[in-house]
């Protein structure tokens, strides 16, 4: 699938769900077949006239133990896995390093305007 740049929507359409870790676990099982929960899943839409691009669950617990262990506000970390999920649905990855660095760069650019910190800015130290 190619990528597209955000800036090429006009006003594309995301459904958010932030559940607990059981719901998101059970949905991980199903369309992953992998057990347990993890923070971020995003389920492309298909085609359709009002223009959504697709669907976002977040693990409520395990975003919440991510911060806390990063030393980071939730509300950051939501942020930005909301990015991260959307990038997904637009068809970016970060399956091999190159796909990651640039989906990375794309997300500190987009958080950055939302004034939420590199979120990777430890993992370089």
């Amino acid at each position: 699938m190619t990528a597209i740049a955000p800036s090429d929507l006009e006003s594309p359409g995301v459904c958010i769900l932030l559940t607990g870790d059981d719901e998101v676990a059970a949905l991980n099982d199903q369309f992953r077949h992998k057990a347990g929960p993890t923070n971020v899943l995003s389920f492309p839409a298909p085609p359709n006239p009002e223009g959504l691009i697709g669907d976002i669950a977040l693990a409520y617990g395990v975003c919440a133990r991510e911060a806390a262990e990063q030393g980071k506000m939730l509300e950051q970390h939501l942020s930005h896995l909301v990015v991260h999920g959307v990038l997904h649905l637009l068809g970016y990855d970060h399956e091999e390093d190159g796909e990651a660095e640039a989906m990375e760069a794309l997300e500190r650019s987009i958080l950055e305007t939302l004034g939420v910190p590199d979120p990777y800015a430890a993992e370089r130290v």
